[in-house]
């Protein structure tokens, strides 16, 4: 058995034997198992040996694709020729851009004058020098001058760098070419080289490299400067950001060990799922990673705990490893820059500019070399990781989006994303940079069970494996028993404090999101040491509400100045104001031994970077604050606030903190807030927000209840989105407050039909049906799933015969042959036989499948009543890759194929559809990022729609029938 060499790279060259013709030459990796090199050391041989550094043995390769004119030939490997087995590398293509020279390029290979024990062994040789662009420009090579002579010319006057055709020509970690020839009169000091951009160019190129790697061809960037120092400074960088964001804390397991209680990124947060912001019926929830692989700049919104800054970690820990998957490879190898709004605003600092961007996330390595950054955002290498637009102040919120989007002009190839929370901007902020938002959605059922899973096989490590086994499968009942449980825990936080509190109440657990927190507090603060039997760490023993009366002071200061992390001092400062009314504490120890202990034994706070400490969570940080603000009788400080969308979580969690008296002030203030607002949105918003704290009261007035019953009423029915995004956060409560059907304005209908669809249930049936039969039935059609299946199946839509139904579970698949419909978009994993069985009995004309692994053909087509079927779509079914049936389908006249294969083959198969009149391809997976049409030429008057494609061959043919649009490169 072999073993495999070193890690792939293109600063590892290989040696390349044509025994054939007695030839030796370099070569580069450009995968773990193809090599590429110079046509002539291989001459019209078929195969050629390769050698490895730290590899003893030879490689008999083949030679899978050559071009005697461009001087280029590929070989490619039975197995790899590199550590570890199927390791997804690719090289990194680079392409000079302007017309300056380029100092501090590097050569890489086995010349002869590197030859020893006789010209039996060889070794490696480098050589540094300056790419001259127009040297070759006429003759389209590339030219090289050294920096110094390579050697003394032998007698025979033959170059003393032969061996040295077909290695890497490097600049940094980018491969620029490869050698092929050292002209003779120029002292050996000009080489001239092979760009990979015209290799890249070639088709059949193209062709067999995918067919022998099954992966497209490496993306290919720009440079335009470059320094020697770049290329080890970004391996510490990455090692860095690896360290900083590979593992995350995981609440309630902070008992364990620390390997065990950190998790790595891909154990919790890879189920999370968003949707895309679109006209349209409901888009289709997918994994995030899934999302963010077709759109360059991305907004993404998400409550708080729903795992908005986790993702944001995992794509920069992956990313700067180069170990993202298939769908997100293109990432790979880009360098992240995570721009923490929050420690910006504890450290008051500006918004970093490009130079900047290295350290403002505080990674542990040594500054950047002059000008780095700028070089890899102009090179469009970088992936901007923006996190928490929303902890920025209001009033520096427009400088926020200065400065992201004159970051962005200025390099528009940088790839970006951003996270904020639903509220904090307005839905088109970021639209004119380009930005695609995607919104976090809640964990579904089966995401919680999954993550319930994973938090008890973390708990078994250092725990009692059976009894920790049976709290599981309680658990995991109660959840499926319990919607109200469920509800509580829809994202990764809240999930893990229920599991948590699960744990330490040996299977009894709070009601309300409000006790939930108010629990994990005292979990925290009060018993975690006591079960662990630790007394008096670091000589300091505090009950619970001395930890609080500590912590949420410090709350309460970083609410006030709008920041979410703070120094060491300015902690101290707090504790030595508040030290001396606790005499019990201060007795024990100073403000600094105190500090030290909360860092410690706390639970609640965690040093983020050097010197700089934060709460684990935003949401402790506002539930404390709250307690400071309600407890030192400052209910009038909170309502001065009240129209500042970053309190609005301190002024809620306040409301469960108030006593009898303080909460009508509280209601009563928002209510007033909400009367002097001078706009609509802010208004009902103010509005809500006294609502749901009222809803905390065990006991109000009749007044304060009535005059928050007028300030609803007052909002009803929303006329914009964002008024209808606040009432969806009052629930069932609201439902009554809506006007009859036949009441409403024409402009609050589709409003309203996304508040009722919000809170769904048997709750909002009846309110549905009722919208229904006022003949707004087809509006509520896409919100099938929100409600019971069967039920709004006859109740609403058995109303709408013509509309599209949309289907995402079983349940509702099994009511569609009592249905009159005949228009189908069916997503997620339904196979043949149950798509049989339920579309059977149906005429059906239009049909889409989206998310479907299972399906590998479409014969499931053949069985089901097609003869009137014009359109059919097909969307993420990545394992369907036989399409002959379609040749079958005699009224095919429209087929629509998102993020599908749309090679060379599958093309060839749809032209054989009979009918076919319009073809969509959108997103498409592409070996080689090309789009071949040309199988589509003999489809008479065919329409031709291409959406995100690197490039379209063939399309010419098409004229005016062929819409490109948004492609890229």
């Amino acid at each position: 058995m072999t073993t495999p060499g070193p890690r792939p790279s293109v600063r590892l060259p290989v040696a390349v034997h044509s025994e054939e013709h007695g030839q030796q030459g370099s070569g580069v990796l450009l995968t773990a198992d193809t090599v590429l090199t110079c046509a002539h050391v291989l001459r019209t041989a078929y195969t050629a040996w390769v050698s490895v550094p730290g590899r003893a043995e030879r490689v008999l390769c083949q030679v899978i694709w050559s071009d005697q004119r461009l001087d280029a030939a590929l070989l490619h490997a039975p197995e790899g020729l590199v550590l570890p087995p199927g390791d997804p590398y690719r090289a990194r293509i680079s392409l000079l851009a302007g017309d300056r020279p380029l100092p501090g390029c590097e050569i890489l290979g086995y010349p002869r004058v590197q030859r020893y024990e006789q010209g039996r062994k060889l070794e490696s040789d480098q050589y540094r020098g300056t790419l001259l662009p127009l040297a070759g420009l006429v003759r389209r090579t590339m030219v090289l001058e050294l920096d110094v002579p390579p050697a003394t010319e032998p007698a025979d006057g033959s170059s003393p760098l032969a061996g040295l055709s077909g290695g890497p020509v490097v600049a940094g970690d980018g491969l620029l070419g490869i050698v092929r020839e050292v002209p003779r009169g120029r002292g050996h000091r000009r080489v001239e080289c092979v760009p990979l951009s015209a290799v890249a160019a070639r088709a059949d190129f193209l062709l067999a490299f995918t067919q022998a790697t099954g992966r497209g061809v490496p993306s290919i960037t720009t440079l335009t400067r470059h320094s020697s120092v770049d290329s080890p400074y970004e391996q510490e960088y990455g090692e860095a950001v690896g360290a900083a964001y590979r593992r995350t804390k995981v609440f309630g397991l902070d008992e364990l060990d620390r390997r065990s209680s950190a998790w790595d990124l891909d154990t919790a947060y890879l189920t999370l799922e968003a949707a895309a912001k679109g006209p349209g019926p409901a888009p289709v929830p997918q994994r995030v990673d899934d999302l963010l692989a077709t759109r360059p700049r991305v907004l993404l919104r998400g409550e708080a705990g729903a795992g908005k800054t986790t993702l944001l970690w995992w794509l920069a820990a992956h990313a700067a490893a180069g170990t993202l998957g298939a769908g997100l490879a293109e990432l790979n190898g880009l360098v992240p820059f995570v721009v923490p709004l929050r420690t910006l605003r504890s450290h008051g600092s500006a918004f970093p500019t490009p130079s900047e961007l290295p350290r403002v996330a505080g990674l542990m390595v040594d500054p950047a070399p002059d000008g780095w950054a700028g070089r890899v955002l102009a090179a469009g290498r970088a992936l901007l990781l923006v996190d928490g637009l929303d902890e920025v102040p209001q009033e520096d919120r427009e400088a926020a989006h200065a400065w992201l989007s004159g970051l962005l002009a200025r390099y528009p190839r940088t790839r970006c994303v951003a996270t904020v929370r639903p509220l904090a901007v307005g839905p088109d902020w970021l639209d004119a940079e380009g930005f695609e938002e995607l919104t976090l959605l809640p964990m579904r059922d089966r995401d919680i069970l999954e993550f319930v899973a994973a938090w008890h096989d973390a708990a078994r490590l250092d725990g009692d494996a059976a009894y920790l086994t049976a709290l599981e499968r309680d658990l995991v009942a109660q959840f499926r028993h319990s919607p109200v449980l469920a509800d509580l825990a829809r994202t990764p936080l809240l999930c893990a404090v229920v599991c948590a509190l699960h744990r330490l109440r040996d299977g009894f657990l709070p009601e309300t999101r409000w006790a939930l927190y108010d629990s994990a507090l005292r979990m925290l603060l009060g018993t975690r040491d006591a079960r662990r039997r630790v007394d008096a760490p670091d000589g300091i023993r505090m009950s619970v509400e001395e930890h609080q009366e500590l912590l949420q002071r410090l709350a309460a200061r970083l609410v006030r100045a709008g920041q979410t992390e703070f120094t060491r001092d300015q902690a101290l400062h707090q504790l030595d104001r508040a030290l001396p009314g606790m005499p019990r504490v201060r007795d024990q120890g100073t403000a600094e031994e105190v500090l030290t202990h909360l860092l410690n034994r706390s639970g609640l706070l965690q040093e983020r970077t050097d010197g700089v400490y934060q709460f684990t969570h935003r949401t402790f940080q506002d539930f404390l604050a709250a307690k400071e603000f309600v407890e030192d009788d400052l209910v009038a400080e909170l309502l001065r606030h009240a129209h500042d969308q970053q309190w609005h979580d301190v002024l809620l969690l306040a409301a469960g903190h108030c006593t009898r008296r303080d909460l009508p002030v509280l209601v009563e203030g928002l209510l007033a807030a909400g009367t002097d607002a001078d706009k609509p949105n802010n208004r009902t918003g103010l509005f809500v927000l006294a609502a749901l704290c009222s809803r905390h009261a065990t006991w109000l007035t009749g007044s304060v209840y009535g005059g928050v019953e007028a300030a609803i009423a007052s909002v009803v029915p929303p006329v914009t989105p964002v008024q209808a995004d606040h009432l969806k956060r009052l629930g069932d409560y609201v439902l009554p407050f809506l006007p009859a059907p036949e009441e409403l304005p024409p402009e609050s209908v589709n409003r309203v039909l996304e508040v009722v669809a919000s809170i769904g249930g048997p709750a909002a049936l009846p309110y549905a049906e009722s919208m229904a039969r006022a003949g707004h039935a087809r509006r509520l059609v896409q919100d099938w799933r929100r409600y019971p299946a069967e039920a709004f199946a006859r109740g609403v839509l058995s109303r709408v015969p013509e509309a599209q139904l949309t289907v995402h579970d079983r349940d509702q698949l099994r009511h569609l042959r009592h249905m009159p419909h005949t228009r189908f978009f069916v997503i997620g994993d339904h196979g043949a036989s149950e798509l049989a069985e339920n579309l059977g009995p149906c005429r059906i004309t239009e049909l889409a499948l989206a998310g479907n692994s299972l399906l590998t053909d479409l014969a499931v087509l053949r069985g089901l009543d097609t003869r009137a079927l014009g359109r059919l779509g097909l969307q993420s079914c990545g394992n369907l890759t036989d399409l002959s049936a379609l040749a079958s389908l005699p009224a095919l006249t429209h087929l629509d194929l998102t993020l599908m294969p749309a090679d060379r083959p599958v093309l060839e198969t749809v032209a054989r559809i009979p009918g076919l009149r319009e073809l969509s391809v959108e997103h498409p997976r592409l070996h080689d990022g090309r789009l071949d049409l040309t199988p589509l030429h003999g489809v008479p008057g065919l329409r031709v729609r291409v959406m995100d494609v690197r490039e379209t061959v063939g399309g010419a043919a098409f004229g005016d029938r062929l819409i490109e649009d948004d492609n890229v490169g």
